[in-house]
């Protein structure tokens, strides 16, 4: 396993995401905490949202850009938290997949940007890099809240310095 495929879903730059989101009742992930402005809900289907958009514009569907930040976090919460969480679990699998791959990592893709007239062309491996650093941020943002409402490590271990 290389490390950007690591750092997608495993132990590259913290406890591994599945390890992260373990143990999250429905409760627990909707509940808000003063100060930060998301739930844990919140926080993962923002991941799940750009996820996918990237993992779009790797396969090469032209995904539009959001118009606004505000379109990147839910207006609904119809989806389950358990099915949130494993749509963004099978999404990072997919983009460790692909990571796997050396030979596409080099490979063009066109990427959409907030100005409509000014696309992006990056290689897959930039764009998987863009995914595993904004999944470690959130990540990161997750894990503060599970130490604020006292419920970190989960049971399959996390750092806790």
């Amino acid at each position: 396993m290389n490390e950007l495929e690591r750092t997608l879903i495993a132990n590259g730059v913290g406890a591994p995401p599945s390890h992260i989101l373990e143990a999250i009742d429905d409760k627990t992930a909707h509940r808000r905490y003063a100060g930060p402005p998301h739930s844990i809900y919140e926080e993962v289907w923002h991941l799940a949202f750009w996820q996918k958009l990237s993992l779009d514009w790797i396969a090469g569907v032209q995904t539009p850009y959001p118009a606004h930040a505000s379109d990147g976090f839910p207006t609904s919460f119809d989806e389950a938290w358990s099915a949130l969480r494993e749509r963004f679990l099978r999404g990072a699998k997919q983009a460790a997949q692909i990571a796997a791959d050396a030979g596409r990592l080099e490979t063009s893709v066109l990427c959409l940007s907030r100005d409509p007239d000014a696309p992006r062309t990056m290689p897959v491996r930039e764009q998987l890099e863009g995914i595993a650093a904004h999944n470690a941020y959130h990540l990161g943002r997750i894990v503060l809240l599970r130490q604020l409402f006292g419920v970190w490590p989960p049971p399959s271990g996390g750092d806790s310095w």
